[in-house]
C-alpha cells in the first residue's frame, strides 16, 4: 500500500472515474457511426465491423499484459499515457483517410483503452485498502452505470451535433482531462517487481482472448464467410494449448493463477459476467419483442430507459447494501434477472415487457461494481492491475458467449428465447456464487 494525503487518494479517484467514462461512450458510439462511417469513407465495406472489433478484440487481448506493465511499472504514469494514446487516436480517427485507416487507429486506441483501465485499477487497489474499495468501486460503477445509460443518447447527440468525427473526438478529449488530473500525483512504482515477466504467457492469453472475442464477434453480422471466424477459432485453440505449454514452465506465470485460486473471486467475475450478459441481450432483444408486439415509440423508450437508467441511480445504494449483505444481494439479483428473462418465454405482451426491463434494469443497478468490489479486496495491492485486469477478461468473454449462444438461438427460435440464454446463464452464476462464497457473519 502506498500512504497518500486525502486529497491526493481523491485526486487518483477522479482521474479513475473520468477515465471510465470514456469507455461506454467508446464502445457504444463507435457501434452507432459505423454505417454514417462506411458511407462517407472509401474502402470495402466489411471493413465497418471492424471499427468496434478491432477496438474490442484489443482491449480483451490486452489486458492481462496492460495490467502486469501497470503493477511493474509508475502506475499513474502507465495511466496517464494510456488516456494520452486514447485522446491522440480519437482526435486522429476524425481525419482518418479511409476505413483501413480508421480500423488501425480504433486498434491502437483499443491498446490504450486497456492500459486506461489497468492503470485505474492498479492505482486505485494500490492506494486505497480492502476496507474501502466496497466504497470505492460503487463509485465506479455508478459512472459505468451511467455512460451506459447514457452512452447511445450521448452518441446520437454528438452526431447530430457534428457528425461522426465528434463521436471519436469527445471521448478522446475527456481522456486527455483524465491524463492531466494525474499531474503532480506521486509515481506509485513498487520498489521490487515480483520476478521476470512471462511476456511469451501475456501474447499468447492475449491472442486466444482476441481470436475467439473476434470470432463471436463476426459470427453475430451478416455477410461474413463461416470460415473465417472458424479460422480464429481454430487460431485460439493452437494458441490456447501453447499457452498451457508455456504456463507449466515459466516461474512466474503471466497468468494469476493463485487468484483464481480463490473461490470469492472466480464466482463474483461468472456474476460479473452474467450481469453483463443480461445486459447486453436485454439491449438486442427487447426492442425486437417490442416491434413484435407493435408498441409505439414512447413505449419502446420507456422499455430501454427502465433497462438502463437504475444504473446510473442505484449503484451508491448497493455499495452501502454491499457492506454486510453483498453475497445475498448479488445471489438475489441474479435470481431475479433468470426470473425476468423466463417471463418473457411465456408472454411478451407489453405489460411483460415493461417488468421485465424494470426487473433487469434494478438488477443491474443494484449490483454495478458490487462483484468487482467484493473480488477485489482479495487481490494483494502490489497486483492490482493483474488482478483487476483477469477479473475484467472473465467478464469480457462470458458477456460476449452469452450473446454469440442467445444470438445463435433467437435466429433458430425467436427473440424471446434469447433473453432465455442470459437467464440461464445468470441462473448458473446464482448457484456458483451460492456454492464458493462463504456466508458472512
Amino acid at each position: 500500500m502506498f500512504t497518500l494525503s486525502r486529497r491526493h487518494r481523491r485526486r487518483v479517484l477522479w482521474a479513475a472515474l473520468v477515465s471510465d467514462a470514456v469507455f461506454p461512450l467508446a464502445i457504444t458510439g463507435a457501434t452507432a457511426v459505423v454505417p454514417d462511417v462506411t458511407r462517407h469513407l472509401p474502402g470495402p465495406t466489411a471493413l465497418g465491423p471492424w471499427i468496434v472489433l478491432a477496438y474490442n478484440g484489443i482491449f480483451a487481448a490486452a489486458l492481462l499484459l496492460a495490467g502486469t506493465m501497470a503493477d511493474r511499472t509508475a502506475r499513474t504514469r502507465f495511466f496517464a499515457l494510456g488516456n494520452l494514446v486514447v485522446a491522440a487516436t480519437g482526435a486522429a480517427s476524425a481525419f482518418a483517410p479511409d476505413l483501413l485507416s480508421l480500423v488501425a487507429l480504433r486498434t491502437v486506441a483499443g491498446f490504450g483503452a486497456a492500459m486506461c483501465a489497468a492503470g485505474a485499477s492498479s492505482m486505485v487497489l494500490a492506494v486505497y485498502p480492502p476496507e474501502d474499495r466496497r466504497r470505492v468501486y460503487g463509485y465506479i460503477g455508478a459512472v459505468m452505470g451511467g455512460g451506459l445509460a447514457m452512452g447511445p443518447l450521448v452518441a446520437q447527440g454528438l452526431m447530430a451535433l457534428g457528425g461522426w468525427p465528434l463521436v471519436f473526438v469527445v471521448p478522446g478529449a475527456v481522456a486527455a482531462l483524465a491524463a492531466l488530473t494525474t499531474l503532480g500525483l506521486p509515481g506509485l512504482r513498487t520498489p521490487r517487481a515480483r520476478g521476470d515477466y512471462d511476456l511469451a504467457g501475456a501474447v499468447l492469453f492475449g491472442v486466444t482472448i482476441s481470436a475467439v472475442v473476434t470470432a463471436l464477434g463476426l459470427g453475430l453480422g451478416s455477410g461474413i464467410p463461416w470460415w473465417v471466424p472458424g479460422l480464429l477459432l481454430l487460431l485460439a485453440f493452437i494458441t490456447a494449448l501453447l499457452l498451457v505449454r508455456v504456463e507449466r514452465r515459466a516461474e512466474h506465470p503471466a497468468i494469476p493463477l493463485d487468484l483464481l485460486r480463490i473461490p470469492a473471486y472466480r464466482a463474483y467475475a461468472v456474476a460479473t459476467g452474467a450481469f453483463m450478459g443480461l445486459l447486453v441481450v436485454g439491449l438486442a432483444v427487447l426492442p425486437q419483442l417490442g416491434a413484435a408486439e407493435r408498441v409505439g415509440p414512447g413505449e419502446a423508450a420507456l422499455i430501454l430507459s427502465l433497462l438502463t437508467v437504475p444504473s446510473t441511480l442505484l449503484p451508491l445504494i448497493a455499495s452501502r447494501l454491499a457492506r454486510r449483505w453483498a453475497r445475498q444481494l448479488v445471489t438475489g439479483a441474479l435470481l431475479a434477472g433468470a426470473a425476468a428473462s423466463a417471463l418473457l418465454l411465456f408472454t411478451t405482451h407489453l405489460a411483460a415487457l415493461l417488468i421485465a426491463a424494470a426487473v433487469a434494469g434494478a438488477v443491474l443497478g443494484l449490483t454495478e461494481g458490487v462483484p468487482d468490489g467484493q473480488a477485489l479486496k482479495h487481490v494483494p495491492s502490489d497486483r492490482g492491475g493483474a488482478g483487476a485486469a483477469l477479473f475484467n477478461t472473465a467478464r469480457i468473454s462470458l458477456e460476449t458467449l452469452t450473446l454469440a449462444a442467445a444470438t445463435g438461438v433467437m435466429a433458430a427460435t425467436g427473440p424471446s428465447a434469447g433473453m432465455a440464454v442470459a437467464g440461464v446463464v445468470c441462473l448458473t452464476a446464482a448457484a456458483i456464487v451460492l456454492r464458493l462464497v462463504p456466508r458472512t457473519r
